[in-house]
């Protein structure tokens, strides 16, 4: 699993915002580097992953932790995604104490790029 999520991806859907709030500043995107470690953006939210990768009922699976800034405000939350049948990554990013959102997602680029 660790290898087959390595790599970025492009954020092309969420549940509560639509593509435009997702670019807000840049491109939506979660990177995952082969260390387990990675990043994320999306709308004004910026962060760093912690990843954790495991099998649940026969499902590969990746569980991250991530913290970082929502325009100069401290965020933090978990996630947690698979890969479909077609390559997307898919899962739910939590915001602590906030809100949480499904998503969807496309492999872009492969390692540490």
């Amino acid at each position: 699993m660790k290898q087959a999520v390595v790599g970025r991806w492009r954020i092309s859907g969420m549940e509560l915002w639509d593509q435009a709030a997702l670019d807000l500043v840049e491109p939506a995107f979660i990177k995952i580097d082969p260390s387990g470690t990675g990043l994320l953006a999306f709308i004004a939210v910026s962060g760093t992953v912690d990843c954790r990768f495991e099998r649940v009922d026969g499902v590969d699976v990746v569980e991250f932790s991530w913290e970082g800034d929502d325009e100069g405000t401290a965020v933090s939350g978990r996630g947690r995604a698979s890969l479909s049948d077609d390559g997307e990554m898919q899962g739910r990013i939590f915001f602590h104490l906030g809100d949480d959102s499904w998503f969807v997602a496309r492999r872009v680029g492969v390692g540490a790029d």
